[in-house]
């Protein structure tokens, strides 16, 4: 018995599984970050699902992650309210689907500033407002469910 449980423990150590956050996902496949990117006008108020490498975890309170296409150029942020679902901080590199609702959010600058010293803080990040010249328009999920793959 205890050799059969050693060999499961083994097993079970040697083969990463998924890791779901929050609600099961509902769409059928993922599109890449680099496609909803392309065009993220089309998609706005809908519903998307990707998959991407995370980048970024909050290091604050694990309540937005970004992830990038395979290639690097295009990157997209998951957020959720605090609490609602918790991405771990040990995330980047790894790959993750996501799923949430497409919002594109106009900024100020001023909101713009506001927004890069509020994430400076959670990053432990130093931060120049002069770096921001003008107003900007983000595109993110409002993340509803995700998975980490082969945790």
């Amino acid at each position: 018995m205890k050799n059969l449980t050693a060999l499961l423990a083994f097993a079970l150590s040697c083969g990463a599984a998924d890791l779901p956050l929050g609600k099961p996902l509902t769409l059928k496949s993922p599109m890449t970050v680099a496609k909803l990117m392309e065009r993220p006008d089309a998609f706005v108020g809908g519903i998307v699902q990707v998959k991407g490498r995370v980048t970024e975890v909050c290091q604050r309170m694990g309540c937005w992650m970004n992830l990038v296409d395979p290639g690097g150029e295009k990157a997209v942020r998951i957020k959720v309210a605090d609490a609602e679902i918790v991405f771990p901080k040990d995330s980047i590199g790894k790959m993750a689907v996501a799923e949430g609702k497409l919002v594109k959010l106009e900024l100020t600058r001023e909101q713009a500033v506001t927004r890069a010293r509020h994430e400076a803080k959670e990053m432990g990040r130093s931060f120049d407002p002069n770096t921001i010249k003008k107003g900007v328009i983000i595109y993110q999920i409002q993340g509803t469910g995700a998975v980490l793959l082969g945790q």
